[in-house]
């Protein structure tokens, strides 16, 4: 965590580095798809789409979500706003600028999530992920939550990557 960092008051940082057993290009695949998310996140968090279904593939764009804690309790809804910035050599880039619509997550300041996968010489994947979050003081509170959840998806990548397609 990096809280205060680079001069930003009450902003964290939770930061992934992994390999996975799979192809960048099958990596890329599932980090660009909701049902991806939505294997790393469960059981712990439900993702539902309120705009008639989720696409097989994010596009650029926003797209409203309903989330529940364990499939039970309304975290509350937001925004997942994605975008594809321009590749770094040959690494590729998903990012969310989302934002809190109603409950939790409308704690958040400043929500910035960057997912990058690399290929390796062996065959598998560098997957990195870095999520900048601003809550004001409420951000060194909210810190372990956000950690623990990365450290699940971590967990959940590692276990899924060999299925991804």
């Amino acid at each position: 965590m990096d809280v205060g960092s680079g001069g930003e008051t009450g902003s964290m940082r939770v930061l992934l580095k992994i390999e996975l057993d799979c192809s960048a290009d099958v990596a890329w695949r599932a980090i660009r798809s909701p049902a991806g998310l939505k294997q790393v996140s469960a059981p712990f968090m439900e993702f539902h789409s309120e705009q008639g279904g989720f696409p097989e593939m994010w596009p650029a764009g926003e797209h409203l979500v309903h989330v529940k804690l364990f499939g039970l309790a309304s975290m509350g809804r937001q925004v997942i706003a994605i975008s594809f910035p321009k590749p770094r050599g040959n690494t590729r880039l998903v990012r969310d600028t989302g934002y809190g619509i109603s409950g939790v997550f409308t704690t958040v300041n400043n929500w910035r999530h960057t997912m990058a996968v690399t290929p390796l010489s062996s065959g598998r994947t560098l997957y990195r992920d870095e999520l900048r979050v601003d809550a004001g003081v409420l951000t060194p509170l909210m810190w372990p939550a956000y950690w623990a959840f990365w450290q699940w998806r971590a967990i959940r990548m590692r276990m899924l990557a060999r299925s991804w397609k």
